[in-house]
């Protein structure tokens, strides 16, 4: 059973990051970001765990439910 449920801003947002984050990786070879010298120092990562904050949090900061 296929449900036409339409994505938010939010959802799209962190799909896009997700590709670009996977783009990187792919170009240096790696299966995660944990074997990168730039971890803690990469903009793109950054950019994606803030993505997906907000598409669990639907923006709204603070905590949010699974």
């Amino acid at each position: 059973m296929s449900e036409n449920i339409q994505k938010d801003s939010f959802e799209l947002k962190l799909e896009e990051d997700k590709k670009t984050l996977q783009q990187c990786q792919e170009s240096k070879n790696l299966k995660s970001c944990f074997d990168c010298d730039m971890l803690f120092e990469c903009e793109t990562r950054k950019r994606y765990v803030d993505s997906a904050y907000n598409s669990m949090s639907k923006g709204a900061g603070g905590g949010f439910e699974f």
